[in-house]
């Protein structure tokens, strides 16, 4: 059997070498057999025009706090927020806001957008206070200059006592300083006496 170890060496030796060489062939084929890139198919997340950028610049979970000119503390939040040159607009929108007497109300909403210091919540608002009442509205506005909370347009209403529909609502300060919320414009009370 010493013959067949001396026959196995040149062999191995051989392909030593030819195994190599045919690997890098083989490669060399893959490489020239592939198919060369279309200029037509674009990458599906680049923009060829290029867009407008201003529309797709924006910021995600901001958040803003100030004071009102009569004390009140508000916190305004949202999942975006998008510039509109000196306005800008936001989407799931959060509005707290603390008034010096202790009054409070927070207000959620698909989306806002913010004009001349006004807030303009849209996309089923709901607004609840500290005095238990929850109101839902097509649209509420927060005048952060005015200290002053406005839902034009029809009202739902669920106090401690029972609902409410009204034409309108308005969170302001009454003539003794004291914030207070105003139901009007046709009111229609729906009676609970269940404590």
């Amino acid at each position: 059997m010493p013959g067949g170890g001396r026959l196995r060496t040149p062999i191995v030796r051989g392909l030593r070498v030819v195994l190599p060489l045919a690997a890098l062939a083989i490669l060399s084929m893959l490489f020239l057999l592939a198919r060369n890139p279309s200029p037509d198919i674009a990458i599906p997340y680049v923009d060829p025009e290029g867009g407008n950028l201003a529309q797709r610049t924006g910021m995600t979970a901001p958040r803003f706090a100030g004071v009102t000119p009569d004390g009140a503390r508000y916190t305004l939040s949202a999942a975006r927020a998008v510039p509109d040159g000196d306005e800008g607009a936001a989407s799931v929108v959060a509005l707290d806001w603390r008034a010096a007497d202790g009054t409070a109300a927070e207000l959620r909403a698909g989306h806002a957008a913010l004009q001349d210091g006004t807030i303009h919540m849209t996309d089923d608002v709901r607004m609840t206070t500290s005095a238990g009442w929850v109101l839902t509205a097509p649209a509420i506005d927060a005048d952060t200059d005015a200290s002053l909370i406005t839902a034009p347009s029809v009202v739902q209403a669920a106090g401690p006592f029972g609902t409410v529909e009204a034409g309108g609502a308005v969170l302001a300060r009454n003539e003794a300083g004291e914030h207070v919320l105003d139901l009007n414009g046709g009111v229609r009370l729906i009676y609970d006496p269940r404590p």
